[in-house]
């Protein structure tokens, strides 16, 4: 663990103090662990590549027969990882995959090179079928649109992607591979959240705020849905709060610490390993 909280701080710092208060007082923040949501994170295939989605759901299928998934998962959640990972000089003959690499431990970077949990079976199914991996990394909106449409380079787009109806109908999925949820993160001195039990605790409370209420989630993901709203993906959102935008989740924690936004809502195990890290420098 303490080379993955070393690795997403380099990625922070990288980015820089943002917000109105100084690095130097930043609050340490909580994750509030009630799972709002119940989702499948799945691998989104450039549509009507059917080859190709049945050769992953076919490899998928083995890993997690042969224990190979679970260690991977694991190896990255305990911090026993070492795998990394440098693209070829080019693309050419290559299977090449979209991905948002800001989502650890699913898909990150160490320096220059790629890791994470997305980007080790990459490699793998690469393997397997005999090619040498690229990864493009192009922000997680990117690689949505991306899939959706037949005419690109990308063959597969792995960035912790959660399975819907509503995705379904405008590109093609593998069969999922890990079960997450959305959670709320506040600053540790905040109370608000302190005695629920369930998700219909905190969503009582959500609806409670105002306009002034901050609530920063990432661009495109389920947690910007289930927070804004999104009819496609059943979440009617909080319209009586600020949803804020963000490119990458560790901005939206690093602004809920600065004490610009008041809670960040995002999937549970980023939220928890991104304000381990943030906690950890303080």
């Amino acid at each position: 663990m303490k080379k993955i909280i070393t690795l997403i701080m380099s990625m922070l710092m990288a980015i820089g103090c943002i917000g109105l208060t100084a690095c130097g007082q930043s609050e340490k923040v909580k994750v509030i662990e009630i799972p709002l949501t119940s989702e499948e994170y799945v691998f989104a295939v450039k549509t009507g590549d059917t080859e190709t989605q049945t050769a992953l759901n076919d490899f998928l299928d083995e890993i997690k027969e042969n224990g190979t998934l679970n260690t991977i998962v694991e190896s990255f959640f305990d911090g026993s990882s070492d795998f990394v990972y440098s693209n070829p000089a080019s693309k050419d003959g290559c299977l090449v995959v979209a991905t948002s690499a800001d989502f650890p431990p699913f898909e990150y970077k160490s320096g220059d090179k790629f890791t994470g949990i997305d980007m080790q079976i990459a490699k793998l199914f690469a393997d397997k079928l005999g090619k040498t991996l690229y990864i493009g990394d192009i922000g997680f909106d990117s690689v949505i649109l991306a899939m959706g449409t037949a005419d690109n380079e990308y063959k597969i787009g792995m960035a912790g992607i959660t399975y819907s109806k509503d995705r379904d109908e405008s590109m093609d999925f593998s069969k999922g591979y890990y079960k997450s949820a959305q959670v709320v993160i506040v600053k540790e001195s905040d109370k608000t959240f302190d005695s629920c039990k369930t998700a219909e605790d905190v969503e009582a409370i959500l609806k409670q705020q105002g306009k002034s209420y901050k609530v920063g989630t990432q661009k495109g993901t389920t947690g910007y849905m289930y927070t804004f709203g999104d009819e496609g993906f059943g979440y009617t959102g909080y319209k009586n709060l600020e949803t804020k935008i963000y490119d990458a989740g560790a901005l939206a924690i690093k602004d809920l610490s600065n004490g610009k936004i008041n809670a960040v809502i995002i999937d549970e195990q980023p939220a928890k390993m991104i304000s381990k890290s943030i906690n950890d420098n303080l």
